[in-house]
């Protein structure tokens, strides 16, 4: 018993979240005897397989699911985002998200949050009783709010991330032990303040899931080299998240969840080269390596991950496609992406989504035209430094996909089947009793009343 159960009553009902980014829900659900207890969440609350957010990609798909909107509400669609009216990019970040967090929601009626680890809250808000932030964040001496919690977390030699650089060498060793340390002291932090804080919403994520899923998962999946030490790392997973539910006061329900699923990854497909390979897309000179480098020929260019936009005229700088011819010239670039085949004569596209099948709201000026669903095994690179192939293959062997994204409540009354990201939201307010407006987010509540 935390000592928050010993000062206080348990008048609300209470959440914690807990994320595993980009776990997909098979990898846990077909090994229970590996990982008893995401079994054990399973029998005895509700588990299943949900769909992540158009793009899949976790810069975009974080802010979704703590706010139960899409991007064109929230106005981050990927690691890299396009300045309205502007060449420039930027990297999003927490100030960037222009939704209403589900902390804020559970704040704004009077209840405490601890937000710890969070991808794009850089920096920490003031609104939560504390928070560090996650992915993207300069470090714990800038990501940590208050300061004595900034301390407590640099004296546990608390790591907001992986050295992911380390994943690029062969031997996967010094990788390895790097993020097992970063789990190991996400753990403990968590640990620590689940018990100590005064919180009706614990929300925390492990972000190093993804990591060793960029690096290792092909290993897993087609039984390579790296098999063992992958199984070894989230066999401690499955060990932490077992801890910390059995941690957790009778009026706390759980959930854990994750942002995208993952697949393995068999070729590198460089957007922006076959875009120029195919004369949709030209540089001003050959020293180019950023977007602001196209010229005004160019009909389309495309930013990670799978976003493709038109160079329309009175939307881009130098747009070379009159408005008038939109609608033909994104059909005709939609069909070639349609027909792309990889070298082993897969289609490289599952789906082409047009942005108003996927994007709503008030942020959605900076909306790609369209975004390519890969089939698995395709990795949608958009690099600008151009490359020599359209195909190719780098040091990762995992990828996200947009299906098999992961989704356990420890509450046997939610329905899981065909949910999606946006539930999770409305699912956490609704098990709060925190009131909203259903008409306020895309998903809705999976608790059955």
């Amino acid at each position: 018993m935390g000592l928050f159960d010993r000062l206080r009553g348990k008048d609300h009902p209470r959440v914690a979240f807990i994320g595993i980014d980009g776990v997909p829900f098979t990898l846990l659900s077909e090994h229970p005897d590996e990982f008893p207890n995401f079994a054990a969440l399973a029998d005895e609350g509700s588990a299943g397989d949900i769909d992540s957010i158009v793009p899949p990609e976790s810069s975009a798909c974080w802010p979704a699911l703590t706010t139960g909107v899409n991007p064109g509400e929230t106005g981050v669609y990927g690691f890299q985002d396009r300045e309205v009216g502007s060449y420039d990019t930027y990297v999003p970040m927490g100030r960037d998200v222009q939704a209403t967090r589900v902390w804020d929601r559970v704040t704004d009626a009077g209840r405490k949050a601890t937000v710890m680890n969070v991808p794009v809250t850089f920096p920490p808000q003031r609104n939560v009783q504390r928070m560090v932030s996650g992915f993207l964040s300069p470090g714990v001496d800038k990501a940590a709010y208050p300061d004595d919690f900034r301390d407590a977390l640099s004296e546990m030699n608390y790591k907001i991330d992986v050295n992911a650089k380390l994943g690029h060498d062969d031997d996967k060793t010094a990788f390895m032990e790097d993020a097992r340390k970063t789990l190991d002291r996400r753990y403990e932090a968590f640990e620590r303040y689940i018990d100590q804080d005064d919180w009706d919403l614990f929300f925390g994520v492990f972000m190093t899931t993804d990591r060793v899923n960029h690096f290792l998962f092909k290993d897993y999946e087609r039984d390579g080299k790296n098999k063992d030490a992958f199984m070894e790392f989230y066999r401690t997973v499955d060990d932490y998240l077992g801890r910390i539910r059995d941690a957790l006061p009778e009026d706390v329900t759980l959930i854990v969840a994750s942002d995208h699923g993952f697949t393995s990854l068999d070729y590198e497909v460089h957007c922006n080269t076959w875009l120029e390979e195919n004369g949709w897309l030209s540089y001003e000179d050959d020293d180019h390596d950023s977007l602001s480098d196209i010229d005004e020929d160019s009909k389309a260019y495309s930013l990670i991950p799978g976003r493709f936009f038109v160079n329309l005229e009175g939307r881009e700088p130098r747009g070379s496609v009159p408005q008038s011819e939109y609608e033909a010239v994104r059909d005709e670039l939609k069909a070639e992406l349609e027909a792309l085949e990889g070298p082993d004569g897969n289609k490289v596209a599952d789906r082409v989504v047009v942005k108003e099948d996927a994007f709503r709201g008030d942020h959605d000026d900076i909306a790609p035209d369209l975004v390519v669903i890969p089939n698995h095994g395709f990795d949608l690179k958009s690099g600008f430094k151009g490359h020599d192939d359209v195909f190719g293959v780098g040091p990762r062997n995992g990828m996200h996909s947009f299906d098999n994204a992961t989704l356990y409540v420890d509450d046997p009354g939610a329905v899981i089947e065909d949910a999606d990201l946006y539930d999770i939201a409305p699912t956490i307010l609704d098990l709060m009793d925190v009131e909203y407006s259903r008409t306020d987010l895309d998903g809705a509540s999976l608790i059955q009343q």
